[in-house]
Protein backbone atom coordinates (compact mmCIF):
# COMPACT_ATOMS: atom_id res chain seq x y z
CA UNK A 1 0.00 0.00 0.00
CA UNK A 2 0.80 3.91 -1.00
CA UNK A 3 1.87 5.52 2.43
CA UNK A 4 -0.19 8.16 1.75
CA UNK A 5 -2.63 5.60 0.89
CA UNK A 6 -1.94 4.09 4.30
CA UNK A 7 -2.03 7.41 6.60
CA UNK A 8 -5.39 8.47 5.08
CA UNK A 9 -6.59 5.04 5.72
CA UNK A 10 -5.52 4.30 9.02
CA UNK A 11 -8.17 3.96 11.31
CA UNK A 12 -8.29 3.36 15.46
CA UNK A 13 -10.38 0.36 15.41
CA UNK A 14 -12.74 -0.84 17.76
CA UNK A 15 -13.76 -4.23 16.77
CA UNK A 16 -11.21 -7.07 15.71
CA UNK A 17 -12.54 -10.18 14.04
CA UNK A 18 -11.92 -12.77 17.17
CA UNK A 19 -9.82 -15.55 16.56
CA UNK A 20 -7.93 -14.39 13.71
CA UNK A 21 -4.31 -15.17 14.57
CA UNK A 22 -1.35 -13.02 13.20
CA UNK A 23 1.52 -15.29 12.83
CA UNK A 24 5.01 -14.96 14.77
CA UNK A 25 6.56 -14.16 10.96
CA UNK A 26 4.06 -11.43 10.30
CA UNK A 27 4.64 -9.88 13.78
CA UNK A 28 8.22 -9.92 13.00
CA UNK A 29 7.96 -8.32 9.90
CA UNK A 30 5.69 -5.67 11.00
CA UNK A 31 8.58 -5.08 14.14
CA UNK A 32 11.22 -4.93 11.61
CA UNK A 33 9.29 -2.20 9.98
CA UNK A 34 8.81 -0.56 12.69
CA UNK A 35 12.25 -0.62 13.46
CA UNK A 36 13.07 1.59 11.14
CA UNK A 37 11.74 4.73 12.67
CA UNK A 38 13.91 7.64 13.77
CA UNK A 39 15.10 8.03 17.29
CA UNK A 40 17.10 10.90 19.11
CA UNK A 41 20.95 9.95 18.50
CA UNK A 42 19.63 6.87 16.99
CA UNK A 43 19.41 5.35 20.76
CA UNK A 44 15.92 3.10 20.12
CA UNK A 45 14.94 3.29 23.57
CA UNK A 46 12.15 1.07 23.20
CA UNK A 47 10.99 -2.54 23.99
CA UNK A 48 7.51 -4.55 23.29
CA UNK A 49 6.07 -7.22 24.75
CA UNK A 50 4.36 -9.33 22.27
CA UNK A 51 1.30 -10.37 24.24
CA UNK A 52 -0.28 -13.45 21.88
CA UNK A 53 -1.58 -16.07 24.68
CA UNK A 54 -5.42 -16.35 25.04
CA UNK A 55 -4.78 -16.50 28.78
CA UNK A 56 -1.95 -13.34 29.01
CA UNK A 57 -4.35 -11.55 27.06
CA UNK A 58 -7.00 -11.69 29.74
CA UNK A 59 -4.62 -10.84 32.31
CA UNK A 60 -4.06 -7.84 30.00
CA UNK A 61 -7.69 -6.96 29.80
CA UNK A 62 -7.90 -6.54 33.48
CA UNK A 63 -4.82 -4.20 33.28
CA UNK A 64 -6.85 -2.37 30.78
CA UNK A 65 -9.55 -1.44 32.08
CA UNK A 66 -11.44 -4.82 30.53
CA UNK A 67 -11.19 -3.45 27.54
CA UNK A 68 -12.97 -5.86 25.28
CA UNK A 69 -10.64 -4.98 21.95
CA UNK A 70 -7.78 -6.27 24.12
CA UNK A 71 -8.98 -9.72 23.82
CA UNK A 72 -10.29 -9.79 20.62
CA UNK A 73 -7.60 -8.42 18.92
CA UNK A 74 -4.92 -11.06 17.14
CA UNK A 75 -1.70 -9.48 19.07
CA UNK A 76 -1.43 -6.73 21.64
CA UNK A 77 2.07 -4.60 21.80
CA UNK A 78 2.83 -3.19 25.30
CA UNK A 79 5.01 -0.57 24.14
CA UNK A 80 8.08 -0.17 26.95
CA UNK A 81 10.40 3.11 27.05
CA UNK A 82 13.36 2.46 28.90
CA UNK A 83 15.03 5.59 29.96
CA UNK A 84 18.24 3.08 30.09
CA UNK A 85 18.39 2.86 26.27
CA UNK A 86 21.23 5.41 26.26
CA UNK A 87 23.84 3.18 28.17
CA UNK A 88 22.64 0.13 26.30
CA UNK A 89 22.58 1.52 22.51
CA UNK A 90 24.84 4.11 22.72
CA UNK A 91 28.44 1.87 22.12
CA UNK A 92 27.09 -0.10 19.53
CA UNK A 93 25.05 2.96 17.85
CA UNK A 94 28.69 4.88 17.95
CA UNK A 95 30.59 1.68 16.63
CA UNK A 96 28.12 1.33 13.54
CA UNK A 97 28.58 5.49 12.96
CA UNK A 98 32.45 4.83 13.16
CA UNK A 99 32.14 1.72 10.48
CA UNK A 100 29.92 2.91 8.32
CA UNK A 101 32.10 6.75 7.91
CA UNK A 102 29.18 8.67 9.75
CA UNK A 103 31.87 9.60 12.68
CA UNK A 104 35.41 9.59 12.59
CA UNK A 105 37.36 7.76 15.73
CA UNK A 106 38.92 11.00 17.32
CA UNK A 107 35.22 12.09 17.42
CA UNK A 108 33.58 9.38 19.69
CA UNK A 109 34.23 10.92 23.00
CA UNK A 110 32.59 14.29 21.99
CA UNK A 111 29.54 12.15 20.92
CA UNK A 112 29.61 10.17 24.07
CA UNK A 113 29.40 13.50 25.65
CA UNK A 114 26.91 15.41 23.69
CA UNK A 115 24.75 12.64 24.28
CA UNK A 116 25.04 12.22 28.06
CA UNK A 117 24.52 16.22 28.25
CA UNK A 118 21.27 15.93 25.99
CA UNK A 119 20.20 13.44 27.96
CA UNK A 120 20.45 13.85 31.57
CA UNK A 121 20.91 11.10 34.41
CA UNK A 122 19.25 7.60 34.19
CA UNK A 123 16.91 8.71 36.69
CA UNK A 124 16.01 12.83 35.60
CA UNK A 125 12.84 13.73 33.91
CA UNK A 126 14.81 15.04 30.38
CA UNK A 127 15.82 10.97 30.04
CA UNK A 128 12.43 9.76 30.69
CA UNK A 129 10.53 12.01 28.05
CA UNK A 130 13.59 11.12 25.68
CA UNK A 131 12.32 7.79 26.42
CA UNK A 132 8.95 8.10 25.90
CA UNK A 133 9.32 10.52 22.77
CA UNK A 134 11.19 8.28 20.94
CA UNK A 135 8.92 5.01 21.93
CA UNK A 136 5.87 7.01 20.44
CA UNK A 137 7.49 7.54 16.98
CA UNK A 138 8.32 3.91 17.07
CA UNK A 139 4.65 3.11 18.06
CA UNK A 140 3.12 5.35 15.10
CA UNK A 141 5.32 3.74 12.63
CA UNK A 142 4.05 0.61 13.54
CA UNK A 143 0.51 1.56 12.83
CA UNK A 144 1.46 2.97 9.76
CA UNK A 145 3.53 -0.13 8.78
CA UNK A 146 0.46 -2.35 10.37
CA UNK A 147 -1.73 -0.59 7.95
CA UNK A 148 0.26 -1.59 5.22
CA UNK A 149 0.59 -5.22 5.73
CA UNK A 150 -3.29 -4.87 6.03
CA UNK A 151 -3.49 -5.36 9.21
CA UNK A 152 -5.61 -2.68 11.76
CA UNK A 153 -4.20 -1.45 15.26
CA UNK A 154 -5.81 0.92 17.99
CA UNK A 155 -3.44 2.82 20.33
CA UNK A 156 -4.59 2.46 23.88
CA UNK A 157 -4.09 4.84 26.64
CA UNK A 158 -6.36 3.38 29.03
CA UNK A 159 -4.44 1.19 31.47
CA UNK A 160 -3.25 0.73 34.82
CA UNK A 161 0.64 0.99 34.59
CA UNK A 162 1.39 -0.81 37.91
CA UNK A 163 -0.94 -3.51 37.20
CA UNK A 164 0.91 -4.15 33.70
CA UNK A 165 4.31 -3.91 35.52
CA UNK A 166 3.58 -6.44 37.52
CA UNK A 167 1.67 -9.12 35.58
CA UNK A 168 4.68 -8.93 32.96
CA UNK A 169 7.37 -8.47 34.99
CA UNK A 170 8.67 -5.04 33.91
CA UNK A 171 10.92 -3.10 36.10
CA UNK A 172 9.73 -0.21 38.06
CA UNK A 173 12.28 2.21 36.38
CA UNK A 174 10.69 1.60 32.43
CA UNK A 175 7.51 3.78 31.01
CA UNK A 176 4.55 2.04 29.17
CA UNK A 177 3.50 5.20 27.02
CA UNK A 178 0.70 3.05 25.12
CA UNK A 179 -0.44 -0.22 24.01
CA UNK A 180 -1.05 -1.30 20.49
CA UNK A 181 -3.81 -3.40 19.40
CA UNK A 182 -3.26 -5.14 16.05
CA UNK A 183 -5.42 -7.48 14.12
CA UNK A 184 -8.45 -7.59 11.51
CA UNK A 185 -11.44 -5.53 11.60
CA UNK A 186 -14.46 -7.81 12.40
CA UNK A 187 -16.39 -8.54 9.52
CA UNK A 188 -19.73 -6.89 9.31
CA UNK A 189 -18.54 -4.00 10.95
CA UNK A 190 -18.93 -0.56 8.82
CA UNK A 191 -16.83 2.47 10.11
CA UNK A 192 -18.08 5.32 10.69
CA UNK A 193 -16.46 8.67 8.96
CA UNK A 194 -13.59 9.92 10.40
CA UNK A 195 -14.32 12.25 13.32
CA UNK A 196 -13.48 16.08 14.13
CA UNK A 197 -10.06 17.09 12.59
CA UNK A 198 -9.24 20.83 13.69
CA UNK A 199 -8.41 23.38 10.82
CA UNK A 200 -4.46 23.73 9.89
CA UNK A 201 -4.97 27.35 10.86
CA UNK A 202 -5.81 26.25 14.04
CA UNK A 203 -2.90 24.65 15.42
CA UNK A 204 0.37 25.91 12.71
CA UNK A 205 2.02 28.75 12.71
CA UNK A 206 4.27 29.95 9.36
CA UNK A 207 6.65 32.34 10.22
Amino acid sequence: MDVIQAIKERRSINFFETGKEISDEKVRELLELANLSPSSFNLQPWKVIVVKNPGRKKILRQCAFNQPKVDEASVVLIMIADPKGVEENIDRMLDSWQELGYMKPEMRETYMGMANNLYGTEDSLRRKFFAVKNTSLFAMNLMIAAKGLGLETHPMDGFDEDCIKKEFNIPADKIIPILVAVGYLKSGITLLPRAFRRKIDEFARFE
